[in-house]
């Protein structure tokens, strides 16, 4: 897409680079205390494995942002920058969102194009606040992460959703599991 190589799923691994396994956060307890102590975690989309064959795992910004390495070897995380400059190539913010996602697998009929290959699907996230843990909008939206931090607590994600097919910065609570995507380096 334009000068860049995007891979086309999302990140389905559970080891860094260096081959250090990240921790698969089974429970909400689990995932909390991750969050809580700033480390990586991953985690399937309501905890069922069938999830992350169609959708991948979901991560904490604590594993994207690990020094160890969460994208593979010749990729790396995306920046906001990066994610900017796709968006830019495919028309901005209001045409891009429905050249990026799968033509199938979308709630109440909203598929895209897919004609940039992206094939992004509607992953859902493990919304994290406080002790309010959930799994929310698989089949209605989509959420990337970026490694670039907004502030201390927060770092910037790429959402799609289902009511506008349009994309728009936003920042989250690094403890929240959203989706992966990777870009060649």
């Amino acid at each position: 897409i334009g000068n860049q190589v995007w891979m086309t799923e999302n990140l389905n691994v559970d080891k860094f680079r260096n081959g250090d396994p990240i921790p698969e956060a089974k429970t909400d307890e689990e995932w909390e205390k991750a969050g809580e102590n700033k480390q990586p975690a991953w985690c399937y989309y309501d905890n069922d494995t069938v999830n992350g064959s169609k959708l991948g795992k979901l991560y904490n910004w604590y594993a994207v942002s690990d020094s160890r390495g969460l994208a593979p070897v010749g990729y790396h995380i995306p920046t906001k920058e990066e994610w900017e400059l796709l968006i830019d190539n495919l028309g901005g913010n209001k045409t891009a969102g429905n050249k990026l996602i799968s033509s199938i697998g979308w709630n109440n009929n909203r598929n895209g194009t897919n004609v940039s290959g992206f094939n992004g699907l509607p992953g859902g996230r493990r919304y994290t606040y406080g002790s309010d843990i959930k799994f929310e909008l698989e089949g209605n939206c989509s959420f990337w992460w970026s490694s670039s931090g907004h502030s201390p607590d927060h770092s910037w994600f790429w959402p799609i959703d289902d009511g506008e097919i349009i994309l728009y910065w936003n920042y989250c609570f690094r403890a929240n599991g959203l989706s992966v995507r990777s870009i060649k380096d």
